[in-house]
């Protein structure tokens, strides 16, 4: 009898591991199949990415390394970066994206100080929030020829400076004010995208915050200062590096449209001069050099954009 007890214990036993085993396995599979689960929502994306992205990209950089015309196909190092930086044109263009860089502030402050006006309800910001929007619904081209008749020398804005005084401006003929002209215009064309990212960061600030800063006596620049831009890091990050991408990657229409790389190449950026070299000059090596250097030096600017905003962040 004690044998049978013994051996219906054992019995029990390896039958209650028999069935924790069975129900481990489903348990296991179940946390398998979470682990799986993001990288499998994920592959479609990466694998587009990867197709359309990446790959060109590789094949684009590979085929800045050939010549064009005769030697289309051929194998010739440097010699299509060694002409990019001896060309006056392209190295024009590069000073124009350093200028970019320099108006940069001004690109993503304009937004930002129209989205914080809305925000905290200032006089006016109705007016803003009916208008903001309007310019980013407008294609280049029409932004373009709208501006062109109104800085044509015998422009409207001409007509109103000489009534009061002011000698008239060549706006698009002058290289050293056509380029800043081109820059202003297009910030005042896209800030609406912008300023829809700084309304939807402000969504997240916490307005006991403000409202502590008020009671402490804060002015409304104080508040902007130290409250506003601290808990807004990652939206102007954000703002930064698109702004920048767009201007080095979205301005060709308003440039084809306003001064088609002029007066004398001084509005050139290395997006028109890619143009120019593919679509007119047949130089796609060339072109594909250029889309390199451009490439490279979005992605340093993105990256040091994002260090030193990242740095700022950690001091205040």
């Amino acid at each position: 009898m004690v044998r049978s007890a013994d051996s219906g214990q054992t019995n029990g036993a390896g039958t209650s591991r028999a069935h924790r085993k069975a129900d481990s396995r489903p348990r296991s599979r179940t946390v398998r199949a979470e682990r799986l689960a993001p990288y499998i929502l994920l592959a479609p994306s990466v694998l587009i990415i990867v197709a359309l992205r990446l790959w060109p990209l590789l094949l684009g950089v590979n085929f800045s390394f050939t010549g064009d015309g005769k030697d289309n196909g051929t194998a010739v190092g440097w010699a299509n970066y060694l002409e990019l930086f001896e060309d006056p044109l392209f190295r024009g263009a590069l000073g124009n994206v350093g200028l970019l860089v320099l108006l940069l502030p001004v690109a993503v402050a304009v937004p930002g100080l129209l989205a914080t006006f809305i925000y905290l309800r200032v006089p006016g910001h109705r007016v803003y929030r009916s208008v903001y929007f309007f310019p980013a619904v407008l294609s280049p081209v029409i932004v373009g020829a709208i501006f062109n008749l109104m800085l044509a020398f015998d422009g409207p804005l001409n007509a109103v400076l000489a009534a009061i005084g002011l000698g008239p401006v060549d706006w698009l003929g002058d290289p050293g004010v056509a380029k800043f002209t081109v820059v202003g215009v297009h910030i005042w064309a896209t800030f609406g995208m912008a300023l829809v990212v700084f309304l939807a960061g402000f969504a997240s600030l916490n307005p006991s915050l403000l409202d502590a800063a008020r009671v402490d006596g804060a002015s409304l620049r104080q508040s902007i200062w130290h409250v506003i831009i601290p808990s807004l890091t990652r939206t102007i990050q954000f703002v930064f590096v698109t702004t920048m991408i767009g201007m080095l990657t979205s301005m060709f229409g308003l440039l084809y449209v306003m001064t088609s790389g002029g007066p004398e190449g001084s509005t050139y950026l290395p997006e028109y001069y890619i143009w120019i070299q593919q679509g007119q000059m047949n130089r796609p090596a060339l072109a594909s050099a250029a889309s390199t250097v451009l490439f490279l030096i979005m992605l340093v600017v993105g990256l040091l954009q994002i260090s030193v905003l990242r740095r700022a962040g950690r001091e205040d």
